[in-house]
């Protein structure tokens, strides 16, 4: 851990489809102009739902071309997207159709996802059909027509990874992580860990989710953790603001290439960052709240200082988990000032969850491409709706505009329910 001897992560490729756009640019360019991505629900009626609001990736039909045609008929709206954005990590790398690819035996797949649940009216229609069946004494054979056997295999969490592999010829290791909001964050944590164990030279690491359905809308809404502002989905997101009341579904997904950082530069390839740390844990506390004192995320980002061989005073940005609950907030908060001590008061600590809602699985990657632009750009994202301040919630939030910064080392937090906490340091080459 921390060791100069190493095997070095370069970062070679990014691409993003989240409700802000369906790429790279275009989300990077409405989170710098704190454009607003929250919306009153499009894709069912939710208007009988306590909660209405949500963040929407902005097409119905996700625009993607699969690289072996016959595996679009497992496809969902989660994995059209994965695999949209895997496709534009991809061809930056330098891996576009047509391009040579890696070694398929070392080169692996990580994704960050969870199960996939079938269309809640699909299943309705299902069971209706079938219980006609019972009631009419059908044969068991006419009966099973009646269920898609593609629902259950979309059902399988490691689909996503194992198309992909497929669609590329990734022969090496094949990861799935489902740990909530900690998904994708663990995924390349694990990507790059298998990177330097040497049992891969390039990985496929990101994450996917699509929740705006109406199962999961009421599920998080029974459990008190999303924003009910209906009548104003544009400040319904608000991260360690004073008046936050939840956080607001949304959906996407992102993926980057990690490369062994001499197998990189031996192509020819343009290396973006470095992935330099990684740090998990887990609170052993609840289900849905995170521990007051913060000591799960500290933790977590403490190993990930450890794990880069940095001072905490090295870190000049954090892209918070930041949901807009009242105790993740003020928890991870206390984690930051536990882990960064006096450092603390110069960090710039945003959430993006402000702009562009809570991507569940999907969070930790894309806002780990967020801390990749930020070093590379110079310019922190803003915290979108902070007009008042809580007196439990005392860092520098980067308020309602985006600040020109040198950041050398950047930090990603991703915090699931569960209890599951990620956080991934990236630097500047």
């Amino acid at each position: 851990m921390g060791t100069a001897d190493r095997r070095r992560i370069a970062v070679t490729g990014l691409g993003v489809v989240t409700p802000l756009g369906l790429n790279v640019a275009t989300t990077w360019d409405g989170l710098i102009n704190a454009r607003n991505a929250i919306q009153r629900i499009r894709s069912f009626d939710a208007s009988g739902f306590p909660v209405q609001i949500a963040a929407e990736v902005p097409v119905a039909e996700i625009p993607c071309e699969y690289r072996v045609p016959k595996l679009r008929k497992y496809g969902d709206r989660k994995i059209d997207m994965a695999v949209r954005a895997a496709e534009e990590a991809l061809c930056q790398a330098g891996f576009g159709p047509g391009a040579d690819l890696p070694d398929p035996a070392r080169f692996g797949v990580s994704v960050g996802t969870e199960a996939g649940r079938p269309l809640l009216q699909n299943v309705a229609r299902q069971y209706y059909e079938f219980k006609d069946y019972l009631a009419g004494g059908g044969s068991s054979t006419e009966k099973l027509h009646h269920v898609d056997p593609l629902d259950f295999i979309r059902t399988m969490p490691h689909l996503t990874a194992t198309l992909l592999g497929i669609a590329v010829n990734a022969r090496g290791p094949s990861l799935t992580c489902s740990t909530a909001c900690t998904s994708s964050a663990q995924a390349l944590g694990e990507a790059a860990l298998c990177i330097r164990r040497g049992r891969a030279d390039v990985m496929l690491a990101g994450g996917t989710d699509a929740l705006v359905e109406a199962f999961m809308v009421t599920g998080f809404a029974l459990l008190g953790a999303l924003s009910s502002r209906n009548d104003e989905p544009e400040r319904a997101s608000r991260p360690f603001e004073r008046d936050r009341d939840g956080f607001v579904l949304g959906e996407g997904a992102g993926f980057v290439i990690l490369e062994e950082w001499e197998h990189a530069r031996a192509r020819g390839a343009e290396i973006l960052a470095e992935l330099s740390g990684y740090g998990c844990s887990s609170n052993a506390y609840r289900i849905t709240d995170s521990p007051p004192d913060g000591r799960g995320a500290c933790q977590s980002m403490a190993w990930a200082l450890r794990d880069a061989g940095l001072n905490t005073s090295d870190v000049g940005y954090i892209n918070a988990h930041g949901t807009s609950t009242q105790m993740n907030d003020s928890s991870e908060t206390r984690g930051i000032r536990k882990a960064f001590g006096s450092h603390a008061d110069d960090l710039a600590v945003s959430s993006t969850k402000s702009m562009m809602g809570h991507l569940v699985a999907a969070c930790g990657v894309v806002e780990s491409v967020v801390c990749i632009q930020a070093i590379r750009e110079g310019i922190i994202p803003p915290t979108r709706n902070y007009e008042n301040a809580d007196p439990v919630c005392d860092l520098d939030y980067v308020p309602n505009e985006a600040r020109r910064a040198d950041v050398r080392y950047a930090m990603s937090n991703s915090f699931g329910f569960g209890g599951s906490n990620g956080s991934l340091i990236f630097g500047r080459v």
